[in-house]
């Protein structure tokens, strides 16, 4: 595998609406745990789109990745529309502002800002069809948004050898053990947190 979609849940679907959060910390590195595998065994390409949440927080997990242990690493950010972050807060923006800066690819399927809920649909076909694999961010007990990326990807499974690679609440909680081991405290909280609510609105940007 050579190139990787990474996606998954947004924030508010997980209840987090600070970028202090404790839970991003453990989904960053669940997915640095994932992926460090595959980097291993040739992976040079982690695809996101760069929606707020799961997606943005895998872009950072990846070039922290890069600028450690695994320089040879490459992001891209391929965006549904233009300026997809227009109307996010200040803090938002300063933290996707990073990421683009630093991605070694960064394009717009559609040359527009956002028009409807088929510029989504434009940036999964092209997404799915552009990688390798995927890497969600999702349980099957919590539905959200990335049910449909799913349905999706296992379409593509269905015909092609496309792996289906999940990280679910189980494999967080893993994570968040493991570090309150090492730093002898709490540092998840409350899973509650992380549970979604009901399905995704396409039409929320």
């Amino acid at each position: 595998m050579k190139r990787i979609l990474i996606t998954g849940y947004k924030a508010s679907e997980l209840g987090i609406f600070s970028l202090k959060h404790p839970g991003i910390s453990i989904i960053k590195k669940a997915i640095q745990k994932r992926l460090t595998p595959l980097i291993e065994e040739g992976l040079e390409w982690v695809v996101v789109s760069g929606g707020w949440g799961v997606e943005l927080w895998a872009a950072e997990a990846v070039l922290d990745l890069r600028e450690g242990t695994y320089p040879e690493l490459k992001l891209a950010v391929i965006t549904p529309f233009l300026e997809q972050e227009e109307k996010w807060s200040d803090e938002k923006k300063n933290s996707y502002t990073s990421v683009i800066t630093r991605a070694n690819y960064v394009n717009s399927i559609t040359k527009t800002k956002y028009e409807g809920p088929w510029q989504f649909k434009e940036r999964d076909k092209f997404l799915l069809r552009n990688s390798d694999g995927i890497l969600l961010v999702y349980d099957e007990d919590t539905e959200g948004s990335p049910k449909f990326m799913k349905q999706q990807a296992a379409q593509v499974a269905a015909h092609h050898d496309y792996p289906i690679i999940t990280i679910n609440a189980s494999d967080l909680q893993n994570v968040a053990e493991d570090e309150q081991d090492m730093e002898h405290g709490d540092a998840w909280g409350d899973m509650d947190t992380l549970h979604p609510g009901g399905p995704a609105d396409y039409e929320e940007i």
